[in-house]
């Protein structure tokens, strides 16, 4: 499961047996993710309130499938396993369409989007991966890119922030050993307009 010792859902008292209640999924299930978080409960707080806000908030704009889909690119440039089989999960049920989420898949990975992305979400994906490559290079034309594909400052805010959340999450998940292992793949918090529901379904 990980590489660090985690303290099972039975053995928890105090804050962390708190935090595990508000996040379990369907059968009491508890994502690795945040398991390995289960020495520092604080830790996985923080964690867990910026995965929410950043990904699930009825406040974002740009469409929960390419959030999706930049989190699978994003752990496919990183290495991490982990949260492109979570995330891809997620984006197939968002999808409703496994031939056109598996397409998207195999473009991500040959990054190659031509047929399987429109202009807009190639030029969004295109700044995900400089972001994730070379983030020291990244200037002001680049955000003109993106604003001219239509994109609003927010949203160029909301990817960023996404692209930037699953750096963080890519080195959790690697720097810790943690895996699938266990998991049920593509839970994530519903209750968009709810920023305290942290519930996984």
């Amino acid at each position: 499961m990980s590489w660090i010792e985690t303290i099972p859902y039975e053995a928890a008292t105090g804050k962390l047996r708190a935090l595990y209640d508000r996040i379990k999924g369907p059968g009491g299930a508890i994502d690795n993710i945040m398991r390995v978080h289960s020495l520092r409960p604080h830790t996985m707080a923080g964690h867990m309130a910026l995965y929410k806000n950043v990904l699930h908030h009825a406040g974002n704009r740009m469409p929960k499938w390419l959030l999706e889909t930049l989190g699978v690119y994003v752990s496919l440039l990183n290495g991490c396993d982990y949260c492109v089989e979570h995330h891809f999960a997620g984006l197939r049920r968002l999808l409703d369409d496994d031939a056109r989420a598996f397409a998207m898949r195999e473009a991500l990975e040959r990054n190659v989007f031509e047929g399987a992305f429109g202009v807009r979400e190639r030029i969004v994906l295109r700044y995900a991966e400089r972001l994730t490559r070379h983030p020291a290079d990244m200037d002001a034309p680049v955000i003109e890119s993106l604003r001219g594909v239509g994109l609003t400052d927010g949203e160029i805010l909301e990817v960023n922030q996404v692209v930037s959340y699953f750096a963080y999450a890519n080195r959790t998940v690697l720097g810790l050993g943690v895996t699938t292992d266990g998991d049920v793949l593509g839970l994530s918090p519903g209750a968009a307009d709810d920023e305290a529901d942290w519930h996984h379904g």
